[in-house]
């Protein structure tokens, strides 16, 4: 037998019988005939495999669709990583990787390099789509996953281009699901809009990631890496991951992706609405609300698809004016913060849509019909 072999299947088999160990007690083992013990060693093999999967196999599989991309800009340049989308070649990546470029290349882990174009790009959910000048011969499309099969704690791994080092894998688990983060999309009077359905994760990020793959050990995308949230800088000024990672989930990215292909844009679903972004039991009990759970609407604005809908805003210019509705479902699906208001809309709603609020007003419980708008 292959020494290589031997070993990994010894090894396996440690971890096999330390795993038992953590669940039987030693007299137990020996209670067990050989058969039913090499039955169980064999069960637990299967699960460390399955839990571990084969890493190198997975690299080698994914990494020839992850590219590594070049911006030049007229303050400089900077550095980004991509995957490829689809058979006709499209990349996507982050949008601010590539927001203020004059020009652009794209490498290959091949070794093939080519200049290339933005075709599409949204600044609401931080997303671009690069048109290549030339297709390398052998061309990796990377296999995309949904994020309803997404658990807390499942093992993740991304692929990228951190500080310029090209096909660097991390690995690390989902850390949490459906944060929002701001977006690059700012209103007329001022503060971003946000995005939602958002992926955290623990899986070392930093600055040259921005746009690669966040895959699972099935070898599906299910995220799109994007920023990482740390107080820790580099002698360069470059912030450090700190284990608080951000992704774009792939359900949103195949809600956008095929906008900025056929038309180059994409239009976010508009409501119009500024709300409370924390609802504690404290803030719940000063509003007299029956729950602490919903988006509270404090202001309505005017003329939007919230306005017309009859929505209704709080009352006052207190700290905490009473009288606004309060959402607590949409299209029936339970809203507990403005996180999975905002993670619907965006990723299964467009403009145009009609959405069913179920709101909680003066004590009653009603249903309001929207039409969702643009993003001004």
């Amino acid at each position: 037998m292959n020494k290589k072999i031997s070993l990994l299947i010894t090894t396996v088999i440690v971890l096999a019988i330390a795993s038992l160990a953590c669940v039987v007690s030693p007299q137990t083992l020996f209670d067990k005939s050989p058969s039913d013990l090499a039955d169980q060693v064999t069960t637990t093999i299967n699960t460390v495999v399955q839990e571990q999967g084969d890493l190198p196999a997975l690299y080698r599989e994914i990494n020839p669709g992850v590219v590594a991309i070049r911006s030049l800009t007229k303050e400089g340049g900077g550095l980004g990583t991509g995957f490829v989308w689809d058979t006709e070649g499209h990349v996507v990546t982050n949008y601010h990787v590539v927001e203020s470029a004059t020009d652009l290349e794209v490498d290959f882990p091949s070794g093939f390099k080519t200049r290339a174009k933005v075709l599409g790009s949204d600044p609401d959910a931080d997303l671009a789509v690069l048109e290549l000048d030339a297709l390398p011969s052998e061309l990796t499309v990377l296999k995309l996953g949904s994020n309803e099969d997404l658990a807390v704690g499942q093992t993740v791994i991304a692929i990228g281009n951190p500080q310029g080092l090209n096909g660097t894998m991390t690995r690390g688990i989902i850390s949490a699901l459906g944060r929002t983060l701001d977006s690059m999309h700012y209103a007329p009077g001022g503060g971003a809009f946000a995005t939602g359905n958002i992926i955290q994760t623990d899986a070392a990020i930093n600055p040259g990631n921005s746009g690669g793959p966040l895959i699972n050990l099935k070898g599906e995308v299910v995220g799109i890496n994007s920023a990482i949230s740390t107080n820790n800088i580099d002698i360069t000024g470059q912030p450090v991951n700190s284990g608080l990672g951000f992704a774009i989930s792939i359900d949103t990215a195949k809600n956008v992706v095929p906008d900025l292909i056929e038309k180059g844009s994409h239009d976010s679903p508009y409501v119009g609405i500024q709300v409370l972004s924390d609802l504690s039991l404290f803030v719940q009990e000063e509003l007299d609300l029956p729950r602490s759970s919903g988006v509270y609407i404090l202001e309505v604005t005017p003329g939007s698809p919230a306005d017309k809908a009859g929505l209704v805003g709080a009352d006052g210019e207190a700290n905490l004016p009473t009288g606004g509705d309060l959402i607590t479902a949409i299209d029936g699906q339970e809203v507990n913060d403005f996180a999975d208001f905002m993670g619907y809309l965006l990723t299964y709603k467009k403009p145009g849509d009609s959405v069913t609020l179920t709101i909680i007003r003066d004590g009653k419980t009603l249903e309001v019909d929207l039409v969702l708008g643009e993003r001004p």
